[in-house]
């Protein structure tokens, strides 16, 4: 296994982050196709014996149960200082107000709740799942500031944003004397390629690491378009993401299915 440095940090992970949001118990409004916490164990083992340091999770995935297998995976393999954990914060974990966003009472609420699944200490990476449009960035940020220095988180991480907003973050951190994200988790792959026009640039100007999620686009790069997996057939964030590539760009079957076979 080959390890970096995770963007100008001083932290070393693995090359390849195991993404654990098919971990945990199946949810009536997300993804059924999840798989159990024995069948999980044995994903993080094998990953872990594969040289593989670095996990990532959310406190969404699977209404927070994710956090729990992968927690309970790791805390058995008893080498915390080596592995690398990484969750988020952002979504929709109850009714009512407060229940979601990036405010400073959300943050530090969730973050708890996180550390209490994980049965950890500390977060190792902990990213905002998306961009808050109902809350000052100086108030998130002032937040997550905190929480690194109470020892309950060790970077900073983001995800899924436009370029602009990304950039706002940073200059907002770095005008207070505030802890810097030092990563982004974004989409990325070989169908949408659209990070390549303004986030990429940045990052790489800003020495930021670049952790893209749905590499594989779900599979659809790693398989012929005309098999169908359980995955495929109830993914409705799958579909959203790129049915409309193919009704738009007929031709990029054959494409794509010329590279799932020369992948396999």
């Amino acid at each position: 296994m080959e390890y970096t440095k995770l963007g100008r940090s001083g932290l070393d992970i693995s090359r390849i982050c195991l993404g654990t949001m098919g971990f945990g118990v199946p949810q009536p409004n997300f993804h059924s196709w999840v798989i159990n916490y024995d069948d999980s164990r044995k994903v993080v083992r094998q990953a872990y014996e594969a040289g593989i340091n670095f996990f990532d999770t959310a406190n969404v995935y699977s209404a927070g149960t994710s956090e729990e297998f992968l927690g309970k995976a790791l805390n058995e393999l008893n080498d915390r200082d080596r592995i690398v954990v990484a969750t988020k914060v952002y979504s929709k974990m109850h009714e009512g107000p407060n229940g979601m966003g990036l405010s400073r009472k959300a943050i530090l609420s969730e973050v708890d709740k996180s550390l209490r699944r994980l049965g950890m200490e500390y977060i190792d990476l902990l990213q905002i799942h998306r961009w808050d449009y109902t809350t000052p960035i100086e108030e998130t940020m002032e937040a997550l500031h905190d929480l690194v220095k109470a020892g309950k988180v060790r970077y900073l991480g983001a995800s899924a944003m436009k370029a602009y907003q990304f950039l706002k973050a940073l200059s907002t951190a770095e005008g207070h004397g505030w802890t810097k994200f030092v990563s982004m988790q974004n989409h990325l792959n070989l169908i949408y390629r659209e990070e390549e026009r303004e986030m990429l640039p940045l990052c790489r100007e800003e020495g930021i690491g670049v952790i893209p999620y749905s590499p594989l686009a779900g599979g659809r790069l790693t398989r012929d378009w005309s098999e169908t997996t359980e995955r495929e057939a109830s993914d409705k964030t799958l579909h959203l993401k790129y049915d409309k590539t193919m009704e738009n760009f007929p031709g990029l079957r054959w494409v794509w299915r010329g590279c799932s076979r020369s992948l396999g």
